[in-house]
């Protein structure tokens, strides 16, 4: 039996090993930028050294498991056990040398995500959580802020890279800022998440999030209390993505119903 406890340690181990590669590749400055869905959706070498580092890690460890990475995609093959990876979550802030870049690595059996670490490569703090056991900032137990009132509300999101879905996430967040406390947007959506789970944003939303972007930090979030869903009884997906203490995602989901959050292109 895979125990959650075990992959998580693992993963934290890999994960710390590949923060530090990012960072010392940074620092010798970023090479070959490339773009992917469109212009502005940028990839750099190290985005491709960090995959390959982990993906290489993890079949040290354990060979038979499948790994699904952002760069090199993957899937199950039959295995039980599936790694989900980002290798460096926020590439832009990462290509401006923005601190707010994340390995985050998630540790999926039978479909269920079971152990997640996102760690910010550029400050070293990490997030942890199990199933079932809680979620972490180091040996910190982390619960979600207890705000109520959505009209307090301080609220992340983000946007994708096409410029027909940026417009309409903007037409969300105008009709969504008049309602809530103020609007943040960091540009790692696994940072964000942890930041909910810490109580540092009182929520957070999304359209157009993949699986590695959320599956880490879905995790983190949702054993800090939060409910992560999609919209209008969907699961947490590409189409949207709402993490929020009890005490506010009625208000707030509601609310993105209305102005169609998932909507769009």
């Amino acid at each position: 039996m895979d125990r959650p406890a075990d992959l998580l340690a693992l993963a934290v181990s890999i994960a710390r090993s590949a923060s530090e590669l990012a960072v010392r590749m940074r620092a010798e400055g970023v090479a070959a930028v490339a773009t992917k869905s469109t212009a502005t959706d940028v990839v750099t070498a190290a985005d491709r050294a960090v995959e390959r580092h982990v993906r290489e890690a993890l079949h040290t460890a354990r060979p038979g498991d499948a790994v699904l990475g952002e760069e090199y995609g993957g899937g199950s093959g039959g295995s039980a056990v599936r790694w989900i990876l980002d290798p460096i979550d926020g590439t832009v802030n990462y290509l401006y040398d923005l601190p707010q870049y994340a390995v985050s690595l998630a540790a999926e059996v039978d479909g269920e995500v079971v152990a997640g670490v996102v760690r910010n490569a550029a400050t070293g703090k990490e997030w942890t959580a199990t199933r079932g056991g809680g979620a972490f900032a180091g040996d910190r137990r982390l619960a979600v802020s207890g705000e109520t009132d959505l009209g307090q509300a301080l609220v992340g999101t983000g946007f994708g890279y096409a410029a027909a879905r940026r417009a309409h996430q903007a037409k969300v967040v105008a009709g969504l800022i008049e309602h809530i406390r103020d609007i943040r947007r960091f540009g790692a959506s696994s940072l964000d998440l942890c930041l909910v789970a810490e109580g540092a944003l009182d929520a957070y939303y999304e359209k157009g999030l993949n699986p590695w972007d959320h599956a880490a930090g879905g995790l983190i979030a949702a054993e800090a209390g939060a409910l992560v869903t999609g919209l209008d009884g969907a699961a947490p997906g590409p189409d949207m993505l709402i993490a929020a203490p009890p005490g506010l995602y009625e208000q707030l989901h509601a609310r993105l119903s209305e102005l169609d959050a998932a909507g769009g292109p």
